[in-house]
């Protein structure tokens, strides 16, 4: 009985292995592999508590206003209490752009940078708002104990948390997550143009043919 001769025939085209971008439909390039890794849980909390503050800031910014109106009309013209709630709108307005963490003002403030320092700054101006002069309405009473008091628990969770080195593992896990972010979009940018350049191959070799 004779044996049957192996074929020795070159593969078809069918049969050639896919190519190892995953050209077929099934195929996913490592782009669409790659997912956004979640955020970090420490560096968002943060971020909500920053909100947070600035909101009261602002609150106590409109508070001052409005006590600050009551001095110079109602008054008799409480120049002095005015002045002092003048003050008193410059430096939460100034608190609540520092909770934005802008790269000019931490760089002339580098000790605000630091939680304990932030926090004290926001109980002086807690005491500030709920201090001299008394106003006459109750309304703006109430507001003023509002915005004091919500302020003044921003300062203590902020000078607790600074004296517990949490500032100090923000600012560390901030820059890792900055340095990620970075690392990949230069991996984007790499992967776009190997792209690129693999179509530019594939229309040479066409041309070649």
């Amino acid at each position: 009985m004779a044996r049957e001769e192996p074929s020795s025939s070159a593969p078809g085209p069918s049969e050639l292995p896919p190519p190892a971008g995953g050209g077929g439909s099934g195929g996913e390039t490592p782009r669409g592999r790659r997912r956004r890794a979640p955020g970090d849980p420490l560096l968002i909390v943060c971020g909500c508590f920053s909100v947070v503050t600035a909101a009261t800031a602002l609150l106590c910014v409109a508070v001052n206003v409005l006590s600050a109106v009551q001095s110079f009309r109602f008054h008799g013209g409480d120049i002095f209490g005015g002045v002092f709630r003048c003050y008193a709108v410059v430096i939460s307005l100034f608190v609540c752009v520092l909770e934005t963490e802008w790269g000019f003002i931490i760089k002339f403030c580098k000790v605000l940078e630091y939680w304990p320092a932030r926090g004290m700054l926001q109980i002086f101006v807690a005491v500030i708002t709920k201090a001299y002069p008394n106003v006459d309405r109750s309304d703006l009473i109430l507001l003023q104990d509002i915005a004091s008091y919500l302020l003044l628990a921003c300062g203590l969770i902020y000078v607790i948390s600074g004296v517990l080195c949490l500032g100090v593992l923000k600012r560390s896990r901030q820059k890792k997550a900055i340095s990620r972010g970075q690392a990949a979009k230069d991996l984007e940018e790499l992967e776009k143009r190997r792209e690129e350049l693999e179509a530019l191959l594939l229309a040479e070799r066409s041309e070649l043919v």
